[in-house]
């Protein structure tokens, strides 16, 4: 199964988010929030915008994966972010 390691700061974050979206199976919901939570803070940092409606429920669990995120710099966040994503590829598989 493929791993993909870190080249430089981002710049094999776009490969590895197409890869983790061939998945054989779908990651559970927290799994998929977790790695949401870690691209948003390595590409764009703290969340910079207002918490979703209430009603918006998928906006909203977006929006609270990012932010437990805060605080994390990018370059940690991308890390972590490779991390996740070449365990789910080890677990589910491409």
């Amino acid at each position: 199964m493929p791993t993909i390691a870190r080249a430089g700061p981002g710049t094999r974050s776009l490969e590895l988010h197409l890869e983790v979206r061939k998945l054989k199976a779908r990651p559970s919901d927290e799994e998929l929030k977790a790695l949401y939570g870690l691209y948003k803070q390595a590409i764009i940092g703290d969340v910079n915008i207002a918490c979703p409606a209430m009603l918006d429920l998928k906006g909203k669990a977006k929006w609270e994966a990012w932010s437990l995120q805060k605080g994390l710099s990018k370059d940690d966040a991308m890390s972590a972010y490779i991390s996740k994503a070449n365990e789910l590829i080890e677990k589910y598989g491409v």
